[in-house]
């Protein structure tokens, strides 16, 4: 099969292990961005299997009509950037493994970097090193401070694991079900959203962007919080309002934020106030960037053009797709 892997852009995944699995295949791989709907046809025209990166490329109809060879998405995780009934009425298959009970560890292990990069200034520390002028200031520590997870799902149950080592106190906000699972594992839970933001230190954002989480954090959320609180952003930027962490901080509550997640990406310069801010840690979206977690990524949407080859395809999102193709 002629298969198509878009936004690699450091040109690591033909060095992972389990690529062996697609040997033999007719691969091209694109190692920048392109959204433009014209460019992206050109690119993908003889394409057969297209393999995405998560969210990194929208693939709606105005593309999908214009690719008569495509005939199988492979991916991982959910698939809000892919026009699923156009694929079906295409014939495409959409393969996503969900890898349920698999929390992401790396992207637990790049939220901790982050609140202990900001709690203890470290950037800025290391900054001021360089400069020559030792000390800048001084950070907190995270002992008996309330570190509030709002979501309760695999990764914050993760998050939480290690606040607990710390010492913290849990408090966490979420539907009614998320917040009865996260009361029966011994966690706090806040009377109201009002409470939840005003009393958490560290404010750590965990849940799916879907239409129900889209905005979910406004300003008005957000200027509840205390000026020395870190709201940390490790899930998806659609989650807050458009402007409203920039528009907070700059009002000083919360007094920093670190974020991995941005509107638009990937960033241009002078395109995101918030990489801008002397009071927020950003980092593009690594979340999950690591070789070991990209192995696995990788293993579960090779396996899926594997097995759609043989013509037994796994983790359908479309079963209908083979309705339409038998007619």
């Amino acid at each position: 099969m002629k298969i198509t892997i878009l936004d690699d852009y450091f040109d690591v995944i033909r060095g992972l292990p389990c690529f062996q699995k697609i040997a033999g295949h007719d691969i091209t791989i694109w190692n920048d961005h392109v959204q433009d709907t014209d460019a992206l046809a050109e690119r993908l025209k003889d394409t057969e299997a297209l393999v995405l990166i998560r969210e990194r490329t929208k693939i709606r109809t105005p593309l999908l009509e214009r690719l008569p060879n495509l005939k199988l998405i492979s991916q991982r995780s959910v698939w809000p950037h892919i026009d699923v009934d156009t694929c079906t009425a295409q014939g495409v298959v959409v393969c996503s493994a969900q890898h349920e009970g698999t929390p992401s560890y790396a992207t637990s292990e790049l939220t901790w970097a982050l609140i202990l990069a900001a709690m203890r200034q470290i950037p800025q520390q290391m900054a001021s090193l360089q400069a020559g002028t030792w000390q800048m200031g001084m950070g907190y520590s995270l002992r008996g401070k309330t570190l509030g997870l709002y979501g309760y799902g695999r990764i914050s149950r993760a998050v939480a694991e290690v606040g607990r080592a710390f010492g913290m106190r849990i408090l966490v906000w979420a539907r009614e079900a998320s917040r009865e699972a996260a009361c029966a594992e011994g966690c706090d839970v806040a009377a109201s959203k009002e409470d939840f933001f005003r009393d958490c230190d560290i404010l750590s954002l965990h849940m799916r962007l879907k239409d129900a989480t889209k905005g979910i954090v406004s300003q008005a959320d957000l200027e509840l919080m205390k000026p020395t609180a870190l709201l940390v952003n490790t899930s998806r930027a659609g989650l807050i309002q458009p402007g409203a962490l920039a528009a907070a901080l700059k009002g000083g509550r919360p007094g920093m934020a670190a974020v991995d997640v941005f509107d638009h990406e990937p960033v241009t310069k002078g395109s995101e106030p918030l990489v801008d801010m002397p009071n927020v840690i950003c980092t593009p979206h690594i979340g999950y960037v690591t070789v070991d977690e990209w192995e696995i990524h990788f293993t579960d949407i090779f396996d899926q053009i594997v097995a759609f080859d043989k013509g037994a395809s796994i983790n359908v999102v479309n079963p209908e797709v083979f309705k339409v193709a038998a007619r």
